[in-house]
């Protein structure tokens, strides 16, 4: 890693290794958007620094709960001006937070009928 304004940097290796996703998933976030590398080595490389990685540990959060890329963009987008957030995007922000509850409590759920499932199977041993 190297010092680039008073952050440390990575390239995109490092940073699908500490995140635990794929290299794949990460241009994938780079091109549509979501994470885009702001800076290229003179190799053409991505460089990423430790906002990025924050940046991609929310939309790795915000994944499995359904959010589609466009509402993903709009929720960075609201948290990233979250210093001082208007009344429409404090609206905004709760309907998400609403639906992300909704579809966590489904997904706890689901995660229970298979841990019955699963206590099921083990009662034939």
């Amino acid at each position: 890693m190297t010092a680039k304004t008073g952050s440390l940097t990575m390239h995109i290796g490092e940073l699908a290794e500490r995140t635990g996703l794929s290299l794949r998933t990460i241009r994938h976030y780079d091109d549509v958007g979501l994470l885009p590398a702001l800076t290229r080595t003179e190799g053409g490389f991505r460089v990423y620094s430790e906002d990025d990685f924050d940046r991609l540990m929310v939309i790795k959060q915000m994944k499995p709960l359904g959010f589609s890329l466009e509402e993903m963009a709009e929720i960075l987008g609201i948290l990233r001006s979250a210093e001082r957030p208007g009344d429409a995007e404090k609206a905004r922000l709760a309907e998400f937070l609403e639906r992300a509850v909704h579809e966590r409590a489904k997904m706890a759920r689901n995660l229970a009928q298979a841990d019955e499932f699963i206590a099921g199977l083990a009662k034939t041993d």
